[in-house]
């Protein structure tokens, strides 16, 4: 069965507009979510590549830093103590603690984001995204899925940038998180990642249109 488009509460949504300039719009804050190995990172980068109105809030980790990744462009990396006491000043959004050390969205990250005129987007496991849900009034939460919990294992198993012990904890709250699907707004199968970016982009083009409508 071919896909069907994007629903919002039963509200079809039509193609993703192909333009070079949008009109000013209402910022928003977009939280996309879902377990490891869904595609929640590539599908946000190939976003972002379309588009100049969104930018990305780097989170806060205290878990070690992989092969390839960069202070500021991954994630900003703390040392335990420091996370501790930027939480204790409240300088985070949301902050929980998964799989191998305490991940937070700075304050400061959506603030200039907001400042600089362009919608913010978070990449959050799903806990994060139900903190901020209810924190921010208006947040769009995005929840990606893979097509099963095979293809979820395979591709985590093909990343390999763990311990196998991490592998399978990631598994195990990953098999949990799939039920979570329908606390959030929209859900995206990631299972042709073309597919899976024009509906992320379909969701931003609504729901930024329909701020403006209000």
């Amino acid at each position: 069965m071919p896909h069907q488009p994007v629903q919002d509460r039963g509200r079809s949504l039509g193609a993703p507009a192909r333009r070079a300039r949008r009109p000013s719009a209402p910022l928003k804050l977009f939280v996309v979510t879902g377990p490891s190995g869904a595609g929640k990172g590539t599908l946000i980068q190939r976003l972002l590549e379309r588009r100049s109105d969104l930018k990305l809030a780097v989170s806060a980790t205290t878990r070690a830093r992989r092969e390839g990744e960069a202070e500021g462009r991954e994630y900003y990396f703390l040392s335990e103590e420091e996370f501790l006491e930027r939480a204790e000043r409240d300088e985070f959004l949301e902050h929980v603690v998964y799989v191998s050390g305490r991940y937070g969205t700075l304050r400061s990250e959506v603030e200039r984001a907001f400042a600089e005129g362009k919608s913010c987007v978070l990449e959050l496991e799903t806990k994060g995204a139900r903190a901020v849900r209810d924190a921010v009034p208006g947040a769009v939460t995005i929840f990606i899925a893979a097509p099963s919990f095979a293809e979820l294992e395979r591709r985590l198993r093909e990343r390999a940038t763990e311990a196998s012990g991490v592998i399978e904890e990631r598994l195990e709250v990953a098999r949990r998180q799939m039920d979570e699907a329908g606390e959030f707004n929209y859900t995206i199968v990631n299972d042709e990642l073309d597919r899976a970016v024009d509906e992320l982009e379909r969701v931003v083009d609504h729901e930024l249109m329909a701020k403006m409508r209000t």
